[in-house]
């Protein structure tokens, strides 16, 4: 008789803060323990009343709720949503989990659908949010900090400001929205009050310099309105600068691609592009033979400081050959240069080398007996600022370099090939490899040549998480314990 009389007495459940979830759980989780039904639970957000001695009934000694682990993660999403009723629903979907276990299963399920629709209106908000934010300078006493203003459809503010912390951790800001306010000074992360636009600061010089770069980078051949619509919402552009141009660059998107496919080159004759190929084939002064019959892998690296194959070699600094004995056991061919090999015309001394030797080293492989090319022998980039940024080479560009590699194979004759990453694989078999389905396994070409394959060291590197990193590390360390083995 206790528990009906519990089942259908009101309870009120004041919560903190709109986001207030360990508020959230801890209540419901007494609650539920209690049997109590949702249609007995009215929950509010009210701070000062969150303070005052919570009344509800506590949790039957040994008493254990067993919900699906991920219920819990996706509720602290949904609770950032703006509807007012998230919280019975959450209460709700707690309390059927109890007798339904697998209830998150069942599509068809009204709570179930709205539930997922919440959490995929939290995540699109917060997608948003970091897409739209639009800092501002400004001067303060303690030097300069950056403000921004958004309007989220959603309360996600602490739940997105991790993310800018992470992003923008080496300048101090805030981002001010109508709900709360995050603020970052370069060490603490804090969680503030609301605010309104005219707390913001207005616009500074950088945006002069910013709508000038939009417009030039706006594409009218690639314009799809409504795509661009769903993907930035009218609702954003007033605390866009850059969108006070749209319209304009809209009215007069047909006119411009006109203007791009007028000043389009024209393709050259047949016979012209057949002479171009046939150039780019054909090595400069320094072959030893016109054929290409060299006798040495020395001859055949002095001829490519002269590869006119693609365009590649117009920008880059030089051809950068591979480098080690003529008789080593096994070839090691990675995608193509980076910056500092471009500059010092050597193949894997930058930072993905480094990785490389010391993988090596540990794997009790000696470098210096080693064979160590790429794919592509030209450095492909695109400038930024006074960056060189690594561009991956295209299939024309590999299949063009690949005429070099053959070179190299057939003088150095090895009895191991590893390919590094899929561009390797690439060039060495012929065809596209998914890297991460057949990495550690040896493919036998028909002229009977072993290909071993695995990632680029570069993919080390590029890894954000610390302790990925190194169990990646430790992947390809085994990797290279194998192609120890294999050698021997």
């Amino acid at each position: 008789m206790q528990t009906m009389q519990l089942a259908f007495s009101p309870f009120n459940v004041a919560l903190a803060s709109e986001t207030d979830f360990a508020g959230w759980r801890n209540a419901a989780r007494k609650l539920a323990l209690n049997d109590i039904a949702p249609q007995a639970v009215t929950w509010v957000v009210d701070a000062s009343a969150a303070k005052e001695e919570e009344t509800l009934p506590e949790a039957p000694e040994k008493a254990h709720l067993d919900v699906p682990r991920s219920f819990v993660s996706r509720a602290e999403a949904v609770i950032c949503h703006s509807d007012p009723e998230r919280f019975a629903l959450l209460y709700r979907l707690l309390w059927r989990l109890r007798r339904e276990p697998k209830l998150l299963e069942i599509a068809s399920d009204p709570d179930v659908r709205r539930f997922e629709a919440m959490e995929k209106a939290v995540g699109r908000d917060m997608h948003k949010m970091r897409a739209f934010v639009r800092f501002r300078r400004i001067e303060t006493s303690n030097g300069e900090h950056f403000v921004a203003w958004f309007e989220p459809s959603h309360f996600i503010v602490e739940r997105n400001a991790t993310f800018f912390v992470r992003r923008f951790t080496g300048m101090c800001w805030t981002i001010l929205t109508p709900y709360a306010s995050a603020s970052w000074n370069g060490e603490t992360l804090s969680i503030g009050p609301g605010a309104a636009k005219a707390d913001a600061p207005a616009e500074d010089a950088a945006e002069e310099l910013w709508q000038t770069y939009f417009q030039n980078i706006f594409n009218p051949a690639r314009l799809k309105v409504q795509a661009m619509q769903k993907e930035m919402p009218k609702k954003y552009w007033r605390n866009l600068p850059e969108a006070a141009l749209i319209p304009d660059l809209i009215a007069g998107a047909d006119e411009a691609a006109r203007e791009m496919i007028a000043r389009m080159p024209t393709q050259p004759a047949s016979h012209h592009t057949k002479a171009q190929a046939l150039h780019w084939q054909v090595p400069d002064a320094h072959a030893e033979n016109d054929d290409g019959n060299y006798h040495s892998l020395d001859a055949v690296r002095e001829a490519a400081k002269g590869c006119r194959r693609c365009p590649l070699w117009r920008d880059a600094t030089q051809t950068v050959f591979g480098d080690g004995p003529p008789d080593a056991e096994v070839m090691f061919v990675g995608e193509q240069p980076g910056d500092q090999e471009d500059i010092a015309g050597k193949a894997f001394v930058g930072p993905a080398g480094k990785v490389f030797d010391a993988i090596l080293d540990d794997a009790g492989i000696d470098r210096q007996k080693t064979y160590v090319t790429n794919a592509v022998k030209h450095f492909k980039f695109e400038p930024r600022g006074k960056r060189r940024i690594h561009s991956k080479p295209n299939t024309s560009e590999v299949q063009a370099c690949r005429w070099w590699l053959d070179k190299e194979l057939a003088l150095a004759k090895p009895r191991l090939v590893v390919a590094l990453g899929a561009t390797a694989a690439l060039s060495l078999l012929g065809k596209s490899i998914a890297i991460t389905k057949m990495r550690g396994e040896v493919v036998e070409r028909e002229d009977g040549l072993r290909v071993f394959l695995t990632i680029h060291p570069s993919f080390i590197l590029r890894i954000p998480d610390e302790a990925e990193k190194q169990a990646e590390r430790g992947r390809f360390l085994n990797d290279m314990r194998a192609v120890k083995r294999l050698m021997s």
